[in-house]
């Protein structure tokens, strides 16, 4: 079992991921943006970060920036679906910036968990 935060403004997405994860045993927290996401992090200490890219306040690019720099060793899986314009250009960009895993919205639990898996055992 393994400390994952999901980040993510849209409840309803934070909610489904969050019901996988714990389905599969794992401990969960949320946070709505990149602020909440740093501040549970810091004081929390988990063991993987699942953030979309697109937020107000702080959007995931710069969290997965901030994250990387302040604890090189956490795992982070950047999730998109684009935004508005559908542009997933923004899951590149977590890839160059730091994210180990990309995965673009929406997807299956059975992709998700593959992810996250992957990541947890390597």
């Amino acid at each position: 079992m393994a400390r994952i935060l999901v980040v993510d403004d849209e409840e309803l997405a934070r909610f489904t991921i969050r019901d996988i994860l714990e389905t599969a045993g794992h401990d969960v927290e949320e946070a709505g943006n990149g602020n909440e996401a740093l501040s549970s992090q810091a004081a929390n200490s988990f063991d993987l970060v699942i953030t979309d890219l697109i937020m107000p306040e702080k959007e995931g690019v710069e969290t997965i920036v901030e994250l990387r720099r302040d604890f090189p060793d956490l795992k982070i899986i950047a999730i998109s679906g684009g935004g508005r314009t559908k542009n997933l250009d923004f899951l590149r960009l977590a890839d160059e910036f730091g994210a180990n895993k990309i995965l673009a919205k929406p997807f299956s639990g059975d992709e998700l968990m593959e992810q996250v898996n992957g990541l947890l055992s390597g």
